[in-house]
């Protein structure tokens, strides 16, 4: 079978041509390639005879593409950026055969979140082991990516500069009330809030002081009769009608049914993202687990969406 103008290119040729194009003479091009400028010449004199065409005007000044060089250019680029994307593709493929992803988390993430996640990163890449630690907060988590002992964190937005950071879902924070408390209104007043026993997590956790800062800039204290730990506890012992509590509404969760929920007077929500060292060498594993978080961070974002 007769070799077509296709058959008889070579990607080496095209990179020459469009080193050429970019330099504007032989001399540069040889340089920028780290080739002599004899084999640039020879290059290019081969694919103009290969296709039939002059792609360059020669002179003093230098190498000036033709009309028809210009174009040809341009399809040579977008040939050199495809056959970058396999070599990519390839990489990608070798390194996600195998190796490992370490999540460090906080309960409620690691709950509501990670599971979906891992499943989901388990279907594509099988091989690949996913070790999860949990922690107590984020700046634990935090410390665990400082330290090398995980790969990918969750934390609170805004981070310090040290991370990069992708905003995966904004959590409220939600009053939780007993089955037979009756709002004077349609909504929760600060007042009523205030009044009502509160059986809320140890004020020195990181994710309460913003509560207790939030009620008090609007002029309100929390009337807190016990401290509890574990919040799951505490939703259970407001469905058993023994006080309220405010909690962010993914540690809340699962809420029993007689259990009533109410916004607060005020919003106030926390943004939780996923992190990594911005300095560190990640490997494909870590980015192709980021994309698993940033697709579920979308979902979650387009079923709040009006």
């Amino acid at each position: 079978m007769k070799d077509n103008h296709q058959n008889q290119m070579k990607l080496s040729q095209l990179r020459i041509l469009v080193a050429v194009a970019e330099q504007e003479t032989f001399s540069e091009a040889a340089l920028y390639l780290d080739m002599s400028q004899s084999a640039v010449s020879h290059s290019i004199s081969a694919l103009e005879e290969h296709l039939g065409v002059m792609l360059f005007f020669r002179g003093r000044h230098g190498a000036r593409l033709t009309p028809v060089g210009d174009r040809i250019v341009s399809h040579a680029r977008t040939i050199l950026h495809q056959a970058e994307a396999i070599a990519l593709e390839a990489d990608l493929a070798r390194g996600l055969k195998r190796g490992q992803v370490r999540i460090a988390s906080f309960r409620s993430i690691a709950i509501h979140l990670l599971p979906d996640a891992i499943a989901q990163f388990k279907q594509h890449y099988p091989d690949i082991v996913v070790n999860l630690s949990e922690h107590d907060n984020y700046r634990q988590v935090e410390r665990a990516l400082r330290d090398g002992r995980a790969d990918i964190g969750f934390t609170l937005l805004p981070a310090g500069d040290e991370f990069d950071t992708w905003e995966i879902l904004e959590n409220a924070y939600v009053a939780l009330f007993p089955p037979a408390f009756r709002p004077t209104g349609a909504t929760l007043t600060w007042a009523e809030l205030a009044q009502h026993p509160l059986i809320m997590p140890p004020a020195d956790r990181i994710m309460m002081r913003a509560v207790y800062d939030h009620v008090q800039a609007h002029g309100y204290r929390l009337n807190v009769v016990s401290e509890i730990e574990t919040d799951t506890t505490i939703v259970n012992l407001v469905a058993q009608g023994l006080g309220a509590t405010i909690l962010p509404r993914l540690a809340a969760e699962p809420i029993p049914s007689q259990v009533q929920v109410f916004d607060l007077p005020d919003p106030l929500v926390r943004v939780i993202g996923a992190a990594v060292l911005a300095d560190a060498q990640h490997t494909p594993p870590i980015y192709a687990f980021l994309d698993v978080l940033k697709a579920l961070g979308e979902a979650i974002a387009h079923k709040k969406a009006p």
